[in-house]
C-alpha cells in the first residue's frame, strides 16, 4: 500500500517509486484553465454539507492560516507518471478542519472544492488520513500562485490531482460524487500504488457509476 515516506529532502530510490512512474527532479507547473487571481479581502475557506450541527464554518484568509502548522515530509505522484520524493509541505492538517468541524456520524466522502468549481471527491479516511494537509508552503516557501497558493490540498498517498490547487472549501457527503476529473475518467480513487489511473480499471464498488 502507499504510504507516505518521510526521508531527507531530495533522498531518492527507484525502487521506492510506484508502478509506471518516472523520477522527477523540479516540480513542473500542470492544472487545467487559467491561474486565479488572489483577492484576499473575498477569499474565504468554507466547510460546509452534512456537518455534526448542521451548520457550515467559515474562515478568512487570515484566520485559515492562523490554524496550527505543521510539516510533513512526503512525496506528489501525478498522474502523467512523474513523482516528486521527499518535498516538505507546510500548512494545515485535514484533521484540524475534521476538529474544528466535525462531519455527522453518517458522512462517507468529502468533495473538496477549488477556484472556477474545480472539485476532487474523497473518502473520509483519505481525507482524514495523517499526512494529508491543506499546504500554504513547500520547502519552507510560500507557494506560488502557479502551484496553488493560498492553499493547495496534498494527499500523499493519492495520486496528486486528488488534491486540487486553490482549495476554497470541503464539503462533508454522507454518499459517493465523482469530483471534476472523475467525471472525465479518471479513476475514482487514485491510489498509484496500485495504478489506479482511470475509470476503466475500477472494481466494482470503487464509485459511483459514470
Amino acid at each position: 500500500m502507499g504510504h507516505p515516506v518521510e526521508r531527507e529532502p531530495g533522498e531518492a530510490a527507484a525502487s521506492e517509486l510506484p508502478p509506471g512512474q518516472r523520477l522527477q527532479r523540479g516540480w513542473p507547473v500542470t492544472h487545467y484553465g487559467p491561474v486565479p487571481k488572489f483577492r484576499p479581502e473575498r477569499w474565504e475557506f468554507r466547510v460546509f454539507g452534512a456537518t455534526a450541527d448542521g451548520d457550515k464554518r467559515c474562515w478568512s484568509h487570515e484566520e485559515f492560516t492562523a490554524l496550527p502548522y505543521t510539516t510533513v515530509l512526503a512525496d506528489l505522484h501525478c498522474v502523467t507518471k512523474f513523482s516528486m520524493l521527499g518535498a516538505e509541505w507546510g500548512g494545515i492538517p485535514a484533521r484540524t478542519i475534521l476538529d474544528a468541524v466535525p462531519p455527522a456520524s453518517d458522512v462517507t466522502h468529502v468533495m473538496v472544492w477549488a477556484e472556477y468549481g474545480f472539485s476532487s471527491n474523497l473518502r473520509l479516511s483519505d481525507f482524514a488520513a495523517e499526512h494529508t494537509l491543506f499546504a500554504t508552503h513547500k520547502d519552507g516557501e510560500l507557494l506560488t500562485a502557479e502551484h496553488g497558493f493560498p492553499v493547495r490540498l496534498v494527499v500523499p498517498h493519492l495520486y496528486a490531482w486528488k488534491g486540487p490547487k486553490w482549495v476554497r472549501g470541503v464539503e462533508y457527503m454522507t454518499a459517493d460524487r465523482r469530483g471534476f476529473w472523475e467525471e472525465r475518467g479518471y479513476h475514482n480513487i487514485g491510489d498509484p500504488w496500485k495504478e489506479q489511473r482511470y475509470s476503466y480499471q475500477e472494481e466494482p464498488g470503487d464509485g459511483p457509476e459514470l
